[in-house]
């Protein structure tokens, strides 16, 4: 059966962040995700999640100045500074959480760009060790240039490429099927090409990119067919809800826990 994560980025904000650990365990999901957890001391965060008996499945790294625009640094050649104080910062809200896999996003930065590829390399390879050393996975995401122009790191083959190119056996592919099927296409194939690097999965429809329930893709296909290839990990609801979150649930009613 699969495991879901809610996004609580994205779902259930009728409600103040800290009361969406509530109404996500209501709601019947077994754990959550979502952006950042920056914004509240990470003690009032773990406690919510034991309160609750969900586990944290994902968050990213701090992202930099994101109100300015900033989204990600790690391939921003001069900010691995600040690369590094966000690992640091992670790490402590991993302690409080319990997370095991965290994302690093690259940043606005030209993919061809020889400095900006070696700041990413640089930055992945320091976030991996320094997170291989409480056992949690670092994950990279391909995010498609619709949503986010400029993005560094937009094409799945050159993701998986840097993978094993940086050599870390805890180095994993956030696999977005949203982004997967903007930047690509061919999401089955995708998903079975990829499936022995990928640390976690994201959902949402497409283009609208509200509850998984039709337009482009089958997702009880998508669902069974990430059985078949024993997935194991979470599958994180990263999608906008087309009005109340607990309105849109009906195609989650059956994977629910009870």
């Amino acid at each position: 059966m699969p495991k879901f994560a809610a996004n609580l980025s994205m779902m259930f904000t009728e409600l103040p962040f800290l009361d969406r650990f509530a109404a996500a365990a209501d709601a019947g999901f077994s754990a959550v995700e979502y952006l950042f957890p920056y914004e509240h001391p990470p003690e009032a965060i773990g406690e919510r999640l034991q309160r609750h008996g969900l586990t944290q499945a994902l968050f990213n790294m701090p992202p930099g100045d994101w109100a300015a625009g900033e989204r990600g640094m790690a391939a921003l050649p001069d900010r691995f500074d600040d690369v590094r104080k966000g690992v640091d910062l992670a790490l402590v809200y991993a302690e409080a959480t319990g997370v095991r896999r965290i994302h690093l996003m690259a940043g606005l930065a030209d993919s061809s760009n020889a400095a900006a590829q070696e700041a990413y390399y640089r930055s992945v390879s320091h976030a991996a060790e320094r997170l291989g050393g409480r056992n949690i996975d670092l994950l990279l995401e391909p995010i498609n240039a619709r949503n986010m122009p400029g993005y560094f790191l937009g094409d799945f083959d050159k993701t998986a490429e840097i993978i094993a190119g940086v050599g870390a056996s805890n180095v994993r592919l956030q696999f977005d099927i949203y982004h997967r099927q903007i930047i690509h296409g061919d999401v089955v194939m995708g998903l079975r090409k990829f499936a022995s690097i990928t640390g976690h999965v994201q959902v949402a429809s497409v283009p609208s990119r509200h509850e998984p329930d039709g337009e482009e893709l089958s997702y009880p296909y998508i669902f069974n067919l990430l059985e078949e290839l024993r997935y194991e990990g979470f599958i994180g609801c990263e999608y906008n809800p087309r009005g109340h979150t607990r309105d849109g649930l009906g195609w989650f009613e059956r994977y629910r826990r009870s």
